[in-house]
């Protein structure tokens, strides 16, 4: 696998110094005139270029708002500056992303300093792709995806907000221009290291893997050097953001990582040049920026008449674990069939491709083999619209991804009065579900019965402790979470300094 990245840095490289990457520079000022010319844009030579990776910038999800919201503030305080989103969303056409934008987060983009850049080859990322060695082939995958990127146009400055960190060598090497990025969650952690290195079973690390010493040997020394050079990659950035406290905490261990085996072995050719260029400024550790939420319109939901709604706002991802929401469900009803008939579970989300609708298929035959068919609602691709409305009906949002990076349907949930009952790992356990005044703000669980008491609980709450409780929430969560707080963190993270140079 070392081999496999090293051979196509390598190989990126040689193309520089025989002229390919210099043709690749040369053209980029005829395709910054011909942008500029689409756009209609006068003084072109005033104007700068940032350049957004977001392969599935149409997906609709937490990671997309954190995208559209930083180039709606872009737009607003840096008119001289035109965004361009790296996109595989070939289906779509920009006036229709711009549309959905609106539709699902209400946050206004202006076609005039907003360009796509439409890429072929999107399904070099997905994990479909990839059946084996799945990590590895992404990575490469994006670093194909990053360099067709260049081809089409070269920006000023180079940001990902969607964590294709492999893509940053190939964007220094090919634009010679900064990087930076947004987050999310890292690609592989040190405690994915030491789960395979402890021989623990987990999500990461099956039980074939964990019970066999000869297999866990082997995926050790891949997850060693898939993470030398992840590191190597979050090294190229000039700045960074993250999204919350655990993926911080995360990225700066990985910013620190050393593999002194590793480390020798880069002494030698072909390795060699990579060590020196991993010897570059980079960011000593991550900045936290909690992502945008608009806690504005959800805060005007009225906090009283709320129905026994227990709701979930989540794309049909498989790590959001949807099949434990309806386990957690099922166990209410068996330990309180009262709530039988009075009580409903509603899961709203995103559907992007036929895997994510087979998911779906798949949780509604869970549903009817748990016997809960009748008091399951599902909602797929709701507009904004129609999330808010449900927002207004809840009284309890449901998440049960562990280790959930940040979770701004949480966020969501509080600002709206939604008592939330989440996953007690993560970003809902460090940042969010926190204490106000030493008060709860909502409730953590971690098995089907935990969830189901904690539903218990919020259903069974008096009048006014329950008011109380969803006040809270959202007086935390509007104060914590704004739109105006993430724009104060994104203008502090330093990206300006690196594009008006």
């Amino acid at each position: 696998m070392a081999w496999a990245l090293a051979v196509f840095l390598t190989a990126l490289v040689f193309a520089q110094a025989v002229g390919r990457i210099l043709g690749l520079r040369r053209r980029n000022i005829q395709q910054r005139a011909k942008l500029f010319g689409i756009l209609g844009a006068e003084d072109a030579h005033k104007k700068k270029i940032i350049g957004f990776f977001h392969p599935y910038c149409n997906a609709g999800g937490g990671g997309e708002r954190v995208l559209w919201a930083a180039i709606s503030a872009l737009q607003r305080k840096e008119p001289e500056v035109v965004a361009v989103v790296y996109s595989g969303d070939t289906d779509a056409t920009k006036e229709k992303i711009i549309d959905k934008v609106k539709a699902r987060f209400d946050i206004e983009l202006s076609p005039t300093t907003l360009h796509f850049v439409f890429l072929q080859s999107r399904h070099l990322v997905e994990d479909s792709a990839w059946p084996r060695f799945t990590l590895l082939g992404q990575s490469l995958g994006s670093m194909w995806l990053a360099y067709e990127a260049m081809t089409f146009l070269i920006p000023d400055l180079f940001i990902d907000t969607m964590g294709y960190a492999f893509t940053f060598p190939v964007v220094s090497l090919v634009g010679n221009i900064p990087v930076g990025a947004y987050v999310h969650y890292p690609t592989i952690s040190t405690t994915m290291l030491s789960r395979v290195r402890s021989r623990s079973q987990g999500v990461t690390n099956s039980e074939v893997i964990s019970s066999s010493a000869l297999l866990t040997y082997g995926k050790l020394l891949y997850y060693r050097i898939f993470m030398y050079y992840y590191a190597y990659s979050l090294r190229q950035a000039r700045f960074l953001m993250v999204n919350s406290t655990w993926t911080k905490n995360h990225v700066d261990s990985i910013l620190q990582h050393r593999d002194l085996f590793l480390d020798v072995i880069h002494l030698l050719p072909p390795f060699i040049g990579l060590k020196l260029l991993s010897n570059r400024q980079s960011p000593r550790e991550a900045k936290i920026v909690y992502p945008s939420c608009d806690t504005r319109q959800m805060a005007m939901s009225p906090l009283e008449g709320r129905e026994r709604i227990i709701l979930s706002i989540a794309q049909f991802r498989p790590e959001k674990d949807h099949p434990a929401q309806l386990r957690a469900f099922h166990k209410l009803l068996e330990l309180y069939p009262e709530y039988r008939g009075s009580v409903q579970l509603v899961l709203i989300g995103g559907s992007r491709n036929v895997d994510d609708a087979t998911r779906v298929e798949n949780l509604h035959m869970l549903a009817r083999e748990l016997g809960i068919r009748d008091h399951v609602q599902f909602v797929v691709n709701a507009s904004y619209a129609e999330v808010l409305r449900w927002l207004s009906r809840a009284s309890i949002g449901l998440s049960t991804m562990v280790d959930e990076h940040f979770g701004i349907n949480i966020v969501e949930f509080m600002a709206a009065g939604v008592i939330p009952v989440a996953h007690a790992s993560g970003g809902p356990l460090l940042d969010i579900i926190v204490p106000l005044n030493g008060e709860p703000t909502g409730y953590h669980a971690t098995t089907p019965e935990t969830f189901a008491e904690a539903f218990r609980t919020v259903l069974t709450l008096p009048k006014e402790a329950e008011l109380a409780l969803r006040q809270r929430a959202r007086t935390w969560a509007v104060q914590k979470f704004s739109a105006e707080e993430f724009e104060k963190g994104w203008d502090e993270s330093g990206w300006r300094s690196w594009l008006f140079r």
